[in-house]
């Protein structure tokens, strides 16, 4: 019996020297990845990381498996678990899946469960593509704006951006966008901030220019250009709504077109009367030209003002502010290169100046906007950054009295970039700032002599230096709350107020 015992011995000592590495594989893989996977925001997308498994063994792992309640829902790839859907919180709140892992001779490590849950959303509010989360929306400096959606310059049909404004259709309710670049006006449907939607696209009328300007009266876009003979394009809007969703972009054509002037700089309309007023044409000194759109496909040219300098951008209003000398009066402000001209164009065989007003350092007067109560005048100078240095300027006239304005404030950003153009809607004032993006400014204090900065986009987020990259134009105005950018680099974007 002694002898049978040491023989046992004995072989169970040559059998442990000869393979060792058998015995050590008693051990099963073990599976140390918890056993709650990564819950998800709901309508985010599909093919989402769910799960990663980890596990140990002595040996190689060399596979995994995926079973249970809810395995055909998802996939699995190198130990990576994903949701094959969209996760939709009233379709399925929560997952439940059983994964195990394998070795190189074939172990099989114990199953473990894991669960994880969908998070319900408020669907009433609407699309956004990228969160403006600690200080970025995607690759894009943010505060307090999130970014809805981008178009780039090829898709549009261009390869540099210039002015867009924007347009609702007052049958459907839709939301356009219109986009200029240097060789047309792109349309684009973005009532479904989902998929934004180009409809179609109007050349230029004559050559590609850099420089484009359009407005909107009624259900009409006039567009105009600097490239040489171009005129006034007439566009009839409603063409928009014929375009069925999944149709091709139509290249549309124009409905009525005035050659009253070769080329403009930009275009101005009062909603109020039916008069457009095109400002930088070779008309009138390159004050502003009158045309009288009140049948938008056949305008008729209706005198002019060339008593000031060059104009090169103006604000027409219906006015109704402090001054009560001029109340109901069609009033004309002007931003003349190097002044700013009050005049009454009510009378458009005989405009009048009311007052000029200059201010130190300037550069180039180049746009401005009232406030809401018609009470300040914001106006940007687009070569004071450059000149003279220091961050981005407003200058803020008091245009209590139009006779006889003053200079009430001067508002700095917080970015050497340049400003461009500006509009007030409400109390807040949203400026196309070039490589600083868009920003918005509280106007709330300004009779005590404050704007504050409460949110920016920005769509150039290279550089914030003072050069003429990134936005151009900014539309506040949809009653959606959508705000549409063009970018001269980059193309469209819609943003909205972060919730």
């Amino acid at each position: 019996m002694k002898k049978y015992v040491m023989l046992l011995l004995f072989l169970g000592i040559i059998a442990y020297s000869c393979d060792r590495s058998v015995l050590l594989e008693i051990t099963l893989p073990q599976i140390i990845s918890g056993d709650t996977g990564i819950d998800l925001i709901e309508n985010t997308g599909a093919g989402q990381t769910v799960y990663i498994i980890i596990a140990t063994d002595n040996i190689e792992i060399t596979g995994y498996s995926l079973g249970g309640q809810d395995a055909d829902l998802l996939s699995l790839n190198n130990g990576v678990v994903s949701l094959d859907a969209n996760p939709d919180f009233e379709t399925k709140s929560s997952y439940s899946f059983e994964v195990t892992a394998n070795d190189a001779i074939g172990n099989i490590s114990e199953i473990k469960t894991v669960t994880f849950s969908v998070i319900d959303v408020d669907e009433s509010l609407p699309y956004v593509l990228r969160f403006c989360e600690n200080g970025f929306a995607g690759i894009y400096p943010c505060n307090n704006y999130d970014l809805v959606g981008h178009i780039d310059l090829t898709t549009l049909g261009g390869n540099s951006g210039n002015d867009c404004w924007g347009w609702t259709d007052p049958s459907s309710g839709k939301e356009y966008a219109l986009m200029g670049l240097n060789t047309g006006t792109s349309f684009i449907d973005i009532s479904d901030l989902e998929f934004p939607r180009i409809v179609g696209f109007l050349p230029t009328h004559t050559t590609n220019s850099s420089w484009r300007d359009i407005k909107t009266y009624g259900n009409y876009a006039f567009i105009v250009s600097e490239a040489s003979g171009h005129g006034m394009q007439v566009f009839d809007l409603t063409k928009l709504g014929e375009i069925a969703v999944g149709t091709s972009p139509v290249n549309f054509t124009e409905d009525a077109h005035y050659a009253g002037f070769g080329d403009a700089h930009n275009i101005v309309i009062n909603d109020s009367q039916g008069y457009a007023y095109a400002v930088g044409t070779n008309t009138y000194n390159g004050g502003p030209h009158f045309v009288d759109i009140s049948n938008p496909l056949n305008p008729v040219a209706a005198g002019g003002y060339g008593e000031d300098a060059y104009s090169h951008d103006a604000q027409v209003v219906t006015y109704n502010g402090p001054d009560n000398d001029y109340t109901g009066r069609e009033i004309l402000i002007g931003s003349n290169q190097n002044e700013v001209v009050i005049v009454d164009v009510t009378d458009k065989a005989n405009p009048t100046q009311i007052s000029a007003i200059n201010y130190p350092n300037i550069g180039y007067t180049h746009q401005g906007w009232f406030t809401q109560d018609l009470t300040y005048f914001i106006l940007g100078d687009e070569l004071d950054e450059l000149n003279f240095g220091g961050n981005t300027k407003n200058i803020v006239f008091d245009f209590t009295d139009l006779d006889a304005p003053v200079i009430h404030m001067n508002y700095f950003g917080p970015t050497p970039a340049i400003d461009h153009n500006g509009y007030v809607k409400d109390t807040d004032y949203y400026l196309a700032n070039y490589s600083a993006g868009i920003r918005v400014v509280d106007l709330t204090n300004i009779n005590n002599g404050t704007m504050t900065e409460t949110g920016f986009f920005d769509t150039y987020p290279s550089n914030n230096n003072a050069s003429f990259n990134g936005v151009w134009n900014v539309y506040p105005y949809f009653s959606s709350g959508n705000i549409i950018i063009s970018d001269i680099n980059t193309g469209f974007y819609i943003v909205r107020k972060s919730n």
